[in-house]
């Protein structure tokens, strides 16, 4: 995908790099804990990662072929040392600790040029809710975590151009996911573009319309650079 026009802007983003998994904190809300991934997850992230409903709506579109492409390609993203680089975490039920998900800041090359969540959910919890409760939790996370002041590149569709802007999140659907389109939207985000090109998932052919959206900082804003 071609990435979208960008502008300068100055704005304050959680410092980096990120604090390691160690000394991040649980965020726990009425059902779920999330927190940092560990070598343990591997099975669970593994049972995540099979399920073919959940690994459609990915870039590859492809489950994992084996725990050794899990542990490899996913995983190891979001363990020391690479730790510090992203801010993703693994979603589990308070009541028994089990893994449902992942979900948090998982990317390091931002298409957008704001800080961009992800989440996914295993098939069996779909339509309960907890995708929003994740999220909502998630994002009142983000915006406590120290900040640094810096000058970014974003899209320029995000900001009207024009003096201060808020600092964003941003996030990206399949706009054939209308699911996943409407917990963002019940979190907050705004749609703020949509284009259509070819599509990455192994085996489809036809091309792909995503949608992309924003949600602006309650507090922390952001100057369109001259």
């Amino acid at each position: 995908m071609a990435e979208p026009p960008k502008i300068k802007v100055k704005t304050y983003l959680p410092t980096q790099p990120f604090p390691p998994n160690a000394e991040r904190k649980h965020i726990r809300t009425e059902r779920l804990v999330i927190r940092p991934f560990t070598e343990e997850d591997l099975d669970g992230i593994y049972t995540l990662r099979t399920q073919p409903e959940v690994m459609y709506f990915t870039a590859v579109g492809r489950i994992d072929a084996s725990k050794d492409e899990t542990r490899a390609s996913y995983l190891a993203r979001y363990l020391p040392p690479n730790d510090i680089r992203t801010y993703h975490n693994v979603l589990c039920l308070a009541s028994t600790g089990e893994i449902i998900g992942t979900g948090g800041m998982p990317k390091i090359d931002l298409f957008f040029g704001w800080p961009e969540i992800a989440y996914m959910l295993k098939r069996e919890y779909w339509g309960q809710g907890y995708a929003t409760e994740f999220l909502r939790a998630f994002v009142d996370h983000w915006w406590t975590l120290p900040r640094s002041e810096v000058e970014i590149e974003v899209a320029a569709e995000s900001v009207d151009g024009s003096g201060e802007v808020p600092e964003m999140l941003s996030a990206m659907a399949d706009d054939d996911n209308p699911a996943s389109k409407h917990v963002l939207e019940k979190a907050g985000f705004r749609e703020f573009t949509r284009w259509t090109g070819p599509d990455t998932r192994v085996g489809v052919v036809d091309d792909i319309t995503l949608v992309g959206f924003v949600l602006e900082s309650p507090g922390q804003k952001a100057k369109v650079s001259p």
